[in-house]
């Protein structure tokens, strides 16, 4: 008997997945099928990240925090300054838009889970204002 599990439909909770209902179930397909989901999503996120890595734009730390633009605790402006200019990695060394990303999104790992999710959901927002700007 295969035992996989799977979303009901109105509760969304995971069910196992007995063998009769299973016999036409190709765990080769159903995997495949999700890498290839996943793989369409690549190159938009790669030609934003490339986007990114052309711009510079270091007011937007103080405009995040300073003027308020970013729903973020403002005790981490001190901490991504110092992640952007003074980045730990060395893909992080341009002053780009790419690296500024880095330097809120590391900064926000310093919060607990409930706030790290809201400021880095805003976050993407609060970037492309940016870049409009």
């Amino acid at each position: 008997m295969i035992r996989l599990s799977c979303p009901t439909a109105r509760t969304g909770a995971f069910q196992p997945l007995l063998a009769k209902y299973s016999k036409s179930f190709s765990l080769v397909d159903a995997i495949s099928l999700g890498v290839d989901r996943m793989q369409r999503n690549f190159e938009p996120m790669r030609r934003q990240v490339e986007t990114w890595q052309a711009q510079q734009l270091s007011s937007a730390i103080y405009r995040a925090f300073i003027e308020d633009e970013l729903d973020a605790p403002k005790h981490l402006a001190r901490r991504v300054h110092e992640m952007y200019f003074a980045p730990q990695h060395e893909d992080f060394q341009p002053r780009t838009m790419w690296s500024l990303s880095n330097a809120f999104t590391s900064a926000f790992k310093e919060l607990d889970p409930i706030p790290q999710f809201k400021a880095t959901a805003m976050l993407g927002a609060y970037l492309e204002r940016m870049l409009g700007s």
